[in-house]
């Protein structure tokens, strides 16, 4: 007979290994906006491009494409834990967390400026409008509609499962409020002017500390046997 807490400790290392690689990316991520920031127009994005690729990637947010991966793992860690606490509002919040995550993808255009960028350095002065056309459309798109529901499902998803640990008794007040704290925050999405950008920036210190704490607990057996 197989052993749940075995059943279950690799969902906890690959949560403990995903939560750290995006705190890691954070910083970074934070460091190349602060250092370089990424242009306000599509001419500016193709010429950044053609520059440096590189920076042209990551200032069109190719580290969140990874960051997106990462949270999943933790998702469903929490999940696991919380099992036994809600038949529905935690498969909902799960549901409109993924469809959240799979809504953000078709909106970043990183790739697309990278194929985008040299046909337009190359492409004769009378041509180069429509490349712009093509990248003010895809800018369009990277802060549009399926943004803005990738970023409110996500706070539904993280509301809803902080208010879950503060039900139950696995989980430190200190954790889920903090959780809990990092959702509300994120109501408003980033794309939504100056507030968006305040309040993306609020949740932001929250979310770190809840990954720091979900890590430090799904490390300790303790803690992956508790819930079984």
């Amino acid at each position: 007979m197989n052993n749940p807490v075995q059943t279950y400790k690799t969902l906890f290392n690959i949560a403990v290994i995903s939560g750290s690689i995006m705190l890691m990316l954070i910083p970074i991520q934070i460091f190349i906006f602060a250092s370089w920031p990424p242009p306000t127009t599509t001419q500016g994005f193709f010429d950044l491009y053609n520059q440096n690729p590189l920076l042209g990637l990551l200032s069109l947010d190719f580290l969140y494409i990874i960051n997106n991966v990462l949270i999943v793992p933790l998702y469903l860690a929490i999940a696991i834990t919380l099992k036994n606490h809600s038949r529905v509002l935690l498969p909902l919040a799960l549901i409109l967390g993924f469809i959240g995550i799979a809504a953000y993808y078709p909106t970043n255009p990183a790739f697309e400026f990278l194929v985008l960028a040299p046909k337009y350095a190359l492409a004769p002065n009378a041509d180069k409008v429509v490349f712009l056309a093509a990248g003010e459309t895809l800018l369009a798109n990277y802060i549009g509609t399926a943004f803005n529901v990738y970023y409110v499902l996500n706070a539904f998803t993280l509301i809803s499962l902080s208010v879950l640990m503060l039900k139950s008794r696995l989980y430190t007040k200190t954790t889920s409020i903090i959780g809990l704290t990092s959702g509300i925050f994120m109501i408003i999405p980033s794309t939504a002017g100056i507030v968006g950008l305040v309040f993306s920036l609020l949740s932001l210190i929250p979310w770190i500390f809840f990954v720091a704490l979900l890590i430090n607990q799904y490390r300790k057996t303790d803690f992956q046997v508790k819930f079984l």
